[in-house]
């Protein structure tokens, strides 16, 4: 088995080992040798031209689900470089599944994993420069994880690049319930809404003053079938005469932010405006009734009075033996006091 042939079979795992008492010691023979097998002609090419170096970010390369996305990976080439000589292999760092393949100037995709089928490509004009750098179309919460880019000229080496998946947070909505009726005092439930981000949130509550929320607040992230996470955040809280409550969702890989708020003041908590001008006005009426009832008894008490006065003095004329005069002012001056 020619060697390129033999590492394929073994990365694999197509080369089949005996099973008994004796695997272990033959899995170890079988490691040495495929360093052996490796380190042979590695050592004669460093002996002429030295190793080859890869160079690859340190840190993990951020995607955004559903966009592309560079796995940056290059060497430099020698001067005599030609692309029949390259051998490059992009493959999954713990499973070891086939991403993308290239060798004898041109794509060799047969034993390509099914997922990324249609979703690789390299950067074939800058191969020449040492750029073997992977194009990974449409990203998926799926692709995340450790790459590892193998490639040879004369000598071999490998390096591991990190791929990390984000998605934006939708901005949060917020439910009150009860939503009427309020009064301070009340026990009240504040949720929070947000869709399809990715990794998981960091949740936040804070009052009108800034200050976090830390007790009776619930929290629950799932994922749907994307792998995305809705997030519903539920906090439950004594009404204050005026509240605020402000919910802050954090992306903690993309590093954004974003929130709602609402407010309840006074005016809420009672009744609202035109109930108000409505008792107002009803009240106005009320003592304007009150102010004329008391101006009517107050006429009525008065003229009251006057006619007792005159009454009591009649009497005292009758008592003093004066006789009524007959005529016809008279008769009118009885009629009167009739």
């Amino acid at each position: 088995m020619q060697l390129g042939a033999f590492r394929a079979a073994a990365v694999r795992g197509e080369i089949p080992f005996p099973r008994g008492p004796c695997l272990p010691s033959l899995m170890i023979f079988a490691e040495a040798m495929m360093k052996c097998l490796w380190l042979i002609p590695g050592l004669l090419v460093f002996s002429l031209a030295g190793a080859i170096e890869i160079q690859v970010p340190d840190d993990p390369v951020v995607a955004l689900f559903g966009r592309d996305a560079t796995l940056c990976c290059s060497f430099s080439p020698d001067a005599n470089f030609s692309l029949d000589k390259l051998s490059l292999i992009w493959q999954l760092t713990d499973t070891k599944r086939l991403v993308h393949s290239f060798s004898g100037g041109q794509d060799q995709l047969a034993d390509q994993g099914g997922g990324y089928v249609n979703r690789t490509a390299l950067f074939y004009d800058q191969l020449p420069q040492g750029n073997v750098s992977l194009l990974l179309r449409r990203v998926q919460i799926s692709d995340e994880g450790s790459f590892t880019c193998f490639v040879r000229v004369q000598d071999y080496s490998s390096a591991a690049v990190m791929l990390q998946v984000a998605a934006s947070y939708s901005k949060p909505n917020l439910n009150l319930e009860p939503n009427k009726n309020l009064k301070p005092g009340d026990l009240v439930t504040v949720t929070c809404l947000t869709f399809r981000g990715y990794p998981e949130a960091i949740v936040l509550w804070q009052d009108g003053q800034g200050n976090n929320f830390t007790e009776n607040v619930t929290t629950s992230q799932v994922a749907n079938e994307e792998g995305l996470f809705d997030v519903q955040s539920v906090l439950r809280v004594v009404l204050e005469p005026t509240s605020t409550y402000s919910c802050l969702v954090r992306n903690p890989v993309l590093q954004e932010e974003t929130q709602a708020s609402v407010t309840i003041t006074g005016q809420h908590l009672t009744f609202p405006a035109v109930a108000l001008w409505v008792t107002i006005a009803l009240a106005i009426c009320l003592l304007g009734l009150l102010g004329a009832l008391a101006y009517v008894c107050r006429k009525k008490i008065r003229q009251s009075c006057k006619e007792e006065e005159e009454n009591a003095g009649m009497e005292d004329q009758d008592e003093d033996g004066e006789e009524p005069k007959t005529g016809e002012s008279g008769l009118k001056k009885v009629l009167f006091f009739e």
